[in-house]
């Protein structure tokens, strides 16, 4: 096919040309002149069959393009690995072009649910699993209509077994459905009806019990930066092992939006358009918390000048509409939650939204004091082998020197912690950290010789950040660039041996195993 043929029939999958003005305003009116021409380039090299997800990246966007979120940045991280189906692209770029206009817009305005019913969109958000547990399983999505849905359940033949209703729907408003009553450990598939017709569908593997003995894998990172979001290499890497869950903590979909919560349903949405993530979620759980770009923008935090504490309120609720946590208390303020995943504990926590900024440098400011009291008292109670505490910002002072994290914050909150873990005996403490692009490892070593194992892999996205490796820092277990390395951190514990071990694994997206350290529960236990 000529390269005119080419340009021809993708102007007609943009839907541009006569008889098509919104295109034309917002795809035209809005778009640089090298989005143009990298448009042009791009369709004399692939041709219409093509128009799919593939494993190369055909538009590159750096860290610092994705933190601009402007709408040709946007546009070439949704076509980054191949456009969507045409339906989908047309209608994000529409739903984002009213989302843009006004900061109070959101997914229940008529224009964008007029979009959904024009390009066949009956999920605008399609199934996300999370809040797993032995005998239950969240599904989260946004229906673009009333119409009532179905949720069969089927055995790991297909087999119906069990059937959920969903209840009213609010066209553009997320629903998350419980489907609860299942066996501990067992694979189910599903599917998502309305009217026989099936919308989505997918799978997943109920949590053991806390008792039952065994290997279970789980999978954690941080620093998509939105490009990440789009690679299917990668999520398919991770597919492959099998985890039970997916732990994100930090800088994931919203890219330094400062308070325009329209925006960050626009980056939401940007998420939901990608073919790969879509397909990732539909069959492993995701718990999510934020990072510094999730919130208003670099290093803010608490309540940041210049904004309001309705501010921090709004982009607060949009989190918790577009993710599927396990929500336990929803008078707490923050997004931090705890959960029992078989042998392991998790404590997710907020470092962002939770600080108080003119109390820095005092103890607990930099968590807040019922997130503080709050995390003490479930580490107290955790009768789980392993605990995983994950943080947003680094817990050690070894990289950027501690620059917006722990260190430079509240190290007598810290402090309190790490002390507590000791008296109590606390076992199986995992520390896990983001922010600071890269996969690191440390050991973080107390003065009774006990020392804690700190995981930092910021590789999502594969953004540059500092050196690798720490000078002069013999505690430093391992270290990656950011730049370049895209991988995803892993562990799996085995509590079928007489001392149960967890394995640290970092995993590459193209299958390579950079690094693997296997650590007995007994180191791990202060004496």
């Amino acid at each position: 096919m000529t390269p005119l043929l080419h340009l021809h029939h993708v102007l007609r999958y943009l839907k541009i040309g006569p008889g098509r003005p919104f295109a034309k305003r917002h795809l035209f009116g809005n778009m640089k002149k090298t989005f143009l021409i990298n448009t042009l380039l791009w369709v004399t090299l692939v041709s219409p069959q093509n128009l799919s997800a593939q494993d190369e990246r055909l538009h590159h966007v750096t860290l610092k393009q994705a933190h601009t979120g402007t709408l040709e940045v946007d546009t070439l991280l949704l076509d980054s690995y191949g456009p969507p189906p045409g339906n989908i692209r047309q209608f994000y770029l529409q739903s984002r072009a009213i989302l843009s206009e006004k900061k109070d817009r959101d997914f229940t305005h008529p224009e964008i649910i007029e979009s959904a019913k024009k390009n066949g969109i009956a999920l605008m958000g399609e199934p996300m699993l999370g809040d797993l547990g032995s005998d239950r399983v969240s599904i989260w999505l946004r229906p673009a209509r009333r119409d009532l849905l179905t949720i069969k359940l089927g055995d790991e033949d297909g087999k119906v077994i069990r059937q959920f209703k969903s209840g009213s729907i609010e066209p553009g408003v997320a629903k998350r459905i419980i489907i609860d009553g299942l066996t501990p450990d067992t694979h189910y598939r599903y599917s998502i009806l309305s009217d026989e017709n099936i919308l989505a569908n997918g799978h997943f593997t109920t949590a053991p019990t806390p008792k039952e003995k065994g290997v279970m894998r789980l999978a954690f990172g941080a620093d998509f930066h939105k490009i990440g979001l789009h690679n299917p290499k990668l999520f398919r890497e991770i597919s492959k092992r099998e985890p039970r869950v997916m732990l994100l903590y930090g800088d994931s979909a919203v890219d330094g939006r400062k308070g325009m919560v329209n925006m960050h349903r626009a980056d939401y949405l940007l998420r939901d358009s990608s073919q790969a993530w879509k397909k990732f979620v539909s069959h492993t759980p995701v718990y999510a918390t934020w990072d510094d770009w999730d919130y208003f923008a670099n290093d803010k935090s608490g309540v940041p000048k210049q904004y309001k504490h309705s501010d921090r309120k709004a982009v607060r609720a949009v989190w918790h509409e577009n993710w599927n946590n396990p929500i336990r208390d929803k008078e707490r303020k923050g997004i931090y939650f705890s959960t029992r995943l078989g042998p392991v504990e998790i404590f997710m926590l907020d470092t962002r939204s939770c600080r108080q900024n003119e109390k820095r440098g005092q103890h607990a400011c930099y968590l807040g004091k019922a997130q503080q009291e709050w995390l003490k008292k479930g580490l107290k109670e955790s009768n789980a082998p392993f605990k995983i505490l994950s943080s947003g910002t680094m817990w050690s002072d070894y990289v950027s020197k501690a620059k917006d994290s722990w260190g430079s914050w509240d190290t007598k909150g810290r402090e309190e912690i790490f002390s507590l873990i000791e008296s109590e005996k606390v076992g199986g403490v995992l520390l896990l950290s983001g922010d600071r692009h890269g996969a690191r490892g440390f050991k973080i070593p107390r003065p009774s010789g006990f020392a804690f194992h700190e995981f930092g892999v910021g590789t999502l996205g594969g953004v540059p950040g500092p050196p690798a490796l720490v000078e002069n820092c013999p505690q430093q277990l391992f270290g990656y660039e950011g730049e370049g390395t895209i991988a995803f951190g892993e562990f799996t514990f085995d509590t079928s041996r007489k001392d149960p071990t967890v394995t640290f694994r970092l995993i590459s997206e193209s299958g390579e195993h950079l690094e693997k350290h296997i650590l007995p529960l007994s180191q791990l236990t202060p004496q």
